[in-house]
C-alpha cells in the first residue's frame, strides 16, 4: 500500500485541511473543481456490475463482532428520522449516519465522489447526476442507467468519463478533490490499498466519507468499524444522502412514490399459497453454473424482490446460501417457477441467449420456470431509489401477471414503455421531482 501523504508546502506543513481552506474564501478560486465527470480512469481494474460473491467486497475474516441495528422494518417503507442533526449557521450544517458519526459541512457539496453505483444513482435521482465524478464499474453502470432512465422524460446521465473507482488510489482522490465522498469508509479498509490512517487523512484533508455499505446484505464489517456500525434500509440511506446534499423536498417526494408502490404491491400480493417459487441468479459467462442470491434476506440487496413476497425456491436448502454458485443440477433440483436473471437489461447480457442456452441444456430445459417461459431480465442487487422503483414494478409484473398485468418479454434495449394505466407509479412525476418541473 502507498504510503505517501499530501505533499508539503516550502514551509514543510502537510496543507491546509479541506475545512481551513473552504474557510480562508479561496476555494472556490482555485481548486479546479470538476463540473461532471473528468478523471482518467487510472484505477484498479474493475470487476463489472454483479460480483459472484456472496459480498462485494474482501471482509476481515478474522472480524466477529455484530454491528448495532439500528432499525428494524418490517417493509421497505420506514420512514426516514433525524436526517439532518447539525445547525445551519453561518450555512454550516451535520448529518449523523454509522459508521462515521456526525460529519460537519460548512456548505453544500459539489463534486461528488461514489464507489458503489447506488450512491451515484441517489446523487441522480436527486438531481445531482451531473456532479459525480466517479463510479464504480463506468461502463456497466451507464448501460444500467441509461436502460432504467428511458421511461424517465429529461432525466438523463453520462458517466462514460468518470474515474472508475474501485479500489481507488489516495493519490487519485486528491487530485480529483471532491467535496464529499459517497462512500463507506470501512468498505474502502478491506480493499487492500487503504488502512483507517489512510482514510482519515483523506476525510480531513480532501472531504468527509458518508456511506454505509455492509447494509447491503447485513455483513459483518471490518474489526476496526464493529463498534460503531449500524444497519439502514436503502431508502434510509437515501434519507441521509438527501440531507447531506440539501435535497430533502426531492427525497421526500420519492420516498412517497416508493411507499404508494409499495403499498399497492403489498394490497395486490395473492395468498402465499399461490406464489410462484423463485431463483434469482447471475449466470456464468463461461461455462453452465451461475451464482444464485436470496430473494428475502437481509438488507439492501432484496429490496427489490422482499416487499413482494416471494417464495424462494432455495430456501430449505441449507447448502445454498446467498452468493452460491450451483449447477444446473442444482437448480433443478430446487425447480423454481421464476428464473430472475440479474443484468438481464444491461447491454453485456444477451436474454434471447440466454432463454435459449436453458431450453437447449437437457437438464436446464427440466426447470419449471424454463418450460413455461417464466426467465425475467431484472438490473441488479446494487440498486439505488430509481432502481429500486422500476424493479419493484417489474418483479411485481414478473410474479404475479394476473393481479399486476403481464410484463412485455424483453429481448434488449431500455425498459419498455409502460402505458399510464400499466404503471405501479407514476413514472412522470418521478421524472419531474428528478428534473424539478413537478
Amino acid at each position: 500500500m502507498s504510503d505517501d501523504r499530501f505533499p508539503a508546502d516550502e514551509d514543510g506543513d502537510a496543507g491546509l485541511t479541506r475545512r481551513a481552506w473552504l474557510a480562508s474564501g479561496t476555494a472556490l478560486l482555485g481548486s479546479g473543481l470538476l463540473a461532471g465527470c473528468l478523471g482518467d480512469g487510472d484505477g484498479t481494474e474493475t470487476p463489472a456490475g454483479e460480483t459472484p460473491t456472496g459480498t462485494d467486497s474482501q471482509v476481515d475474516p478474522t472480524a466477529t463482532a455484530t454491528p448495532t441495528e439500528s432499525t428494524t422494518p418490517t417493509d421497505e417503507t420506514a420512514t426516514q428520522t433525524d436526517q439532518q442533526d447539525g445547525d445551519e449557521d453561518a450555512g454550516g450544517y451535520s448529518v449523523s449516519m454509522a459508521p462515521m458519526g456526525e460529519v460537519p459541512f460548512e456548505e453544500t457539496p459539489e463534486d461528488i465522489f461514489t464507489i458503489m453505483n447506488p450512491y451515484a444513482e441517489m446523487a441522480l435521482a436527486l438531481g445531482r447526476g451531473d456532479d459525480v465524478n466517479a463510479v464504480y464499474a463506468v461502463e456497466y453502470t451507464n448501460s444500467l442507467m441509461d436502460a432504467i432512465t428511458a421511461p424517465l422524460d429529461g432525466v438523463s446521465v453520462d458517466w462514460s468519463d468518470c474515474y472508475d473507482s474501485w479500489n481507488p488510489s489516495k493519490e487519485k482522490l486528491y487530485d480529483l478533490d471532491s467535496d464529499v465522498h459517497l462512500a463507506d469508509p470501512a468498505h474502502v479498509v478491506t480493499m487492500g490499498k487503504w488502512e483507517r490512517a489512510d482514510v482519515e487523512e483523506v476525510a480531513e484533508r480532501v472531504a468527509p466519507w458518508f456511506g454505509n455499505k455492509f447494509s447491503a446484505e447485513h455483513a459483518t464489517p471490518p474489526e476496526a468499524y464493529a463498534d460503531s456500525y449500524e444497519y439502514y434500509t436503502l431508502w434510509e440511506t437515501f434519507g441521509h444522502v438527501a440531507s447531506v446534499l440539501r435535497e430533502q423536498e426531492r427525497y421526500e417526494a420519492l420516498r412517497r412514490e416508493h411507499e404508494s408502490l409499495v403499498a399497492t404491491i403489498r394490497d395486490g400480493l395473492p395468498p402465499e399459497s399461490e406464489r410462484p417459487t423463485v431463483t434469482m441468479v447471475l449466470p456464468s459467462t463461461s461455462n453452465d453454473t451461475m451464482w444464485v442470491y436470496d430473494v428475502n434476506g437481509p438488507g439492501y440487496h432484496a429490496a427489490h424482490t422482499r416487499p413482494l413476497g416471494a417464495v424462494d425456491a432455495f430456501a430449505d436448502d441449507d447448502a445454498v446460501g446467498s452468493g452460491t454458485q450451483i449447477d444446473y443440477e442444482e437448480l433443478l433440483e430446487a425447480d423454481p417457477d421464476v428464473l430472475v436473471i440479474l443484468g438481464g437489461i444491461v447491454d453485456d447480457h444477451d436474454m434471447p441467449a440466454i432463454r435459449e442456452a436453458l431450453a437447449e441444456d437437457p437438464v436446464a430445459s427440466a426447470v419449471s420456470a424454463v418450460q413455461n417461459d417464466r426467465i425475467y431480465a431484472q438490473g441488479g442487487r446494487h440498486q439505488g431509489p430509481l432502481m429500486n422503483l422500476f424493479q419493484l414494478e417489474m418483479g411485481a409484473k414478473q410474479l404475479y401477471p394476473e393481479q399486476f398485468g403481464a410484463w412485455p418479454r424483453y429481448e434488449s434495449g431500455p425498459y419498455p414503455d409502460l402505458s399510464a394505466d400499466e404503471q405501479l407509479f407514476d413514472h412522470d412525476r418521478v421524472a419531474g421531482t428528478i428534473t424539478g418541473d413537478r
